[in-house]
C-alpha cells in the first residue's frame, strides 16, 4: 500500500476487514507472498452488518441506557439486564416489539418504598387517551419515565404536567447511547445535602453564586436533578490535569 510518499508500507500496516453477522466474528486476513497474514483485532477495522430489524435494534439500545441511567439514580437495576446481549434481548421480545413488554419497574436501593416506572411507545403520535389510560391506574401513581418516538398532542402533554408525579419525557433518540459514557465527558458526583451544605459553608457562598447548569442540560435529565441541587464535574486532562468545579441546577 502506498503511503503518499512513494514508500510501499508493510503489508503488517494495512488494515483488514472484520464483518461481523449478529455477534459471529469472519476474520478476514490479509495475503502477502501468497501467505494468509493474521491482523490483530485491536488494530483492525470492524464492520457490523446486523441482519435483525432496525426496530428491536433501537428499543434495545434505549432500553439498555435507559437500565444505566436508573441504575446511576440509585435504583435497583439486575446487572443481567444491562449485560443483556443483542441476540438475547430479540428472543426475548421478538424481532417485532410490543412496547409494553418493555416496561421497567424499580425502587431506589436506598428506599424501596420509592418507586419509578418507565414506559416505551410506538411510533404514533401520543394522543390524550393513551396517557389517561397509563394515568387511571392506581399502581401507576409514582413517578415515571416516558421513551417517546414521535410528540405528544398538546392535550397528551398537558396531562403528563398536571399529574401529580413527576414524568420524565424521553425521545428514543436520546438514549440509543448513554452520553456519560463518552470518552471526553468529564465525571460528573451529585452532591447529598450535608455536602452541598460544607461547600457552601466553606467558601462563604450562597447557591446562586455557584456556576449553575439547567435543568433542561442532558446530563442534568439523565441524572434527574432538581433545582437546587449540586453537581460536582471532575475533568482530566494531559495537560490542565485534574480540575474540579461545582455547579448549581436552575
Amino acid at each position: 500500500m502506498n503511503n503518499g510518499s512513494g514508500a510501499t508500507r508493510p503489508i503488517e500496516a494495512q488494515f483488514c476487514l472484520y464483518i461481523t453477522r449478529g455477534y459471529s466474528v469472519v476474520e478476514r486476513g490479509v495475503r502477502a507472498a501468497g501467505k494468509k497474514r493474521e491482523m490483530d483485532t485491536g488494530s483492525c477495522l470492524t464492520n457490523f452488518v446486523d441482519d435483525g430489524s432496525v426496530e428491536s435494534h433501537r428499543y434495545y439500545l434505549a432500553r439498555r441506557t435507559l437500565m444505566e441511567m436508573l441504575r446511576d439514580r440509585g435504583y435497583g437495576i439486575d446487572a443481567s439486564e444491562i449485560d443483556l446481549t443483542l441476540p438475547q434481548f430479540r428472543a426475548r421480545y421478538g424481532q417485532v416489539i410490543d412496547p409494553k413488554d418493555l416496561k421497567i419497574s424499580t425502587s431506589l436501593v436506598s428506599d424501596p418504598s420509592k418507586k419509578i416506572l418507565a414506559f416505551f411507545f410506538n411510533t404514533d403520535v401520543v394522543k390524550l387517551p393513551a396517557i389517561r389510560a397509563i394515568l387511571a391506574d392506581k399502581q401507576n401513581h409514582v413517578p415515571m419515565i416516558f421513551v417517546l418516538q414521535n410528540k405528544l398532542t398538546p392535550q397528551a402533554k398537558q396531562a403528563t404536567v398536571e399529574f401529580k408525579f413527576n414524568i420524565e419525557l424521553f425521545q428514543i433518540t436520546d438514549l440509543l447511547i448513554n452520553i456519560t459514557k463518552h470518552v471526553l465527558k468529564p465525571r460528573h458526583e451529585i452532591l447529598c445535602p450535608e455536602d452541598k451544605q460544607k461547600l457552601l459553608a466553606e467558601y462563604s457562598l450562597e447557591d446562586k453564586q455557584l456556576p449553575c447548569m439547567l435543568q433542561r442540560d442532558a446530563i442534568a435529565r439523565y441524572y434527574g436533578l432538581q433545582k437546587g441541587q449540586v453537581v460536582k464535574i471532575t475533568y482530566e486532562g494531559d495537560i490542565t490535569g485534574l480540575h474540579v468545579t461545582y455547579r448549581c441546577v436552575v
